[in-house]
């Protein structure tokens, strides 16, 4: 970490986000551009997941042994089988990797995985909206302008290498940013019915094929 200084005049910060990949399963992609030269210090992207998507957090261990994706969850529990009506909102830390063509760009990608929603009326989709990250700096043994930057109540360490907590900024100055949509397919209701009707006929009949196969080729004491 090195020292940072921050002109009184506060330079823009951009922050986009992509969803990359088709369906359930997707990659979700964060680009940072500083108004200025972070000069080594470590950045982040602080990205609320609503209910309706989760990271799991084995795969992103495995990730992070493999030094492809750094990344905090808050709470590190996260039920992978919960639907969405069961499932509660997390905060991802999503530490950026600097662009070697770029001094002040920074990204990250990290996976997400859309959960089962209700069936609906009229609809065979549900619309996820994804707020845009907040961009977080943390420089140590450095001091950012207090009139563009301000501390950010994030309780954690520079890294995800290290254990010992950081004091990590954020920009007074947030651009307006757009949030991002996700559309997941539901089932419709007016179908209930007849999924139930089906289920409950494939299941006798795959009871009744097993309990037949049992009884010819069985040995009973």
């Amino acid at each position: 970490c090195v020292t940072l200084d921050v002109q009184a005049a506060c330079r823009v910060t951009t922050v986009t986000q992509e969803l990359l990949k088709e369906g359930f399963h997707r990659d979700l992609l964060v680009k940072v551009e500083l108004g200025e030269d972070a000069g080594g210090c470590a950045v982040a992207a602080q990205v609320h997941l609503p209910p309706g998507l989760y990271v799991d957090p084995y795969e992103l261990a495995t990730l992070q042994q493999h030094n492809l994706s750094k990344a905090v969850l808050f709470p590190d529990a996260v039920d992978v089988e919960a639907p969405e009506y069961l499932a509660q909102a997390v905060v991802l830390l999503l530490f950026l990797e600097p662009e070697a063509r770029c001094s002040r760009c920074s990204r990250g990608t990290v996976p997400v995985h859309a959960r089962y929603h209700r069936p609906a009326r009229a609809t065979q989709q549900a619309l996820l909206a994804l707020q845009s990250p907040q961009v977080l700096l943390c420089c140590c043994h450095g001091h950012l302008s207090a009139e563009c930057w301000e501390p950010a109540e994030v309780d954690t360490p520079c890294s995800s290498d290290t254990t010992s907590s950081c004091q990590w900024h954020t920009t007074k100055h947030r651009p307006a940013y757009e949030e991002l949509k996700l559309k997941v397919p539901v089932g419709l209701r007016e179908h209930s019915s007849l999924v139930c009707a089906l289920t409950l006929l494939t299941t006798g009949l795959c009871s009744g094929l097993i309990l037949a196969a049992a009884c010819k080729y069985g040995h009973f004491s």
